[in-house]
């Protein structure tokens, strides 16, 4: 059974050591977000520390998705705070652990952070994803419009130039 929640800053940090899994999982399987390789589980737990207290302080929607009981996905939505952006929120680190692929969690993933973020108000999302990678196909299909591509914005986790891509999508 496939369920998806949204989290509170303590049950984010309950579920801290299944999230730092499959963010250790995403990297090392050569996902280009935000961080280098080689990169153990306990590497994540700075960050994942950070997003539970940004979700504590209003800042970021968290979700996640769990495959019979097992945290295998995660997605967030971080509101932008400038006050000229109150209408646009950021889609940040829709993370599926190499062994859940193919079941549809980004889809369900994608699908909960969108009506929370219009939930919560925002009128426009925007996200980056490597060039060329599964996650760029996946946005197309869900009706993200690509703006452009930005030559070596990033790298890999094994040292490589990353080129990103550049989406955007008007909710409601």
């Amino acid at each position: 059974m496939t369920a998806i929640r949204l989290l509170d800053e303590t049950e984010t940090l309950r579920v801290l050591p299944d999230l730092c899994e499959v963010l250790a999982d995403c990297i090392e399987g050569g996902a280009s977000v935000g961080f280098m390789s080689p990169f153990a589980p306990s590497d994540g737990v700075p960050f994942w520390q950070a997003v539970a207290a940004a979700v504590g302080r209003g800042e970021v929607l968290l979700y996640l998705a769990e495959v019979d009981g097992r945290v295998r996905g995660t997605v967030q939505i971080g509101f932008a705070s400038k006050q000229n952006q109150p209408h646009r929120a950021d889609l940040m680190k829709l993370l599926v652990h190499r062994s859940a692929r193919g079941l549809g969690l980004a889809r369900l993933l994608m699908a909960a952070a969108e009506q929370g973020a219009a939930e919560a108000g925002r009128t426009l999302l925007v996200l980056d994803t490597a060039t060329g990678e599964p996650a760029e196909k996946i946005y197309e299909k869900l009706g993200w419009q690509r703006t452009g591509v930005v030559p070596a914005y990033a790298l890999f986790p094994d040292g490589r130039f990353c080129d990103t891509t550049i989406f955007y999508k008007q909710l409601g």
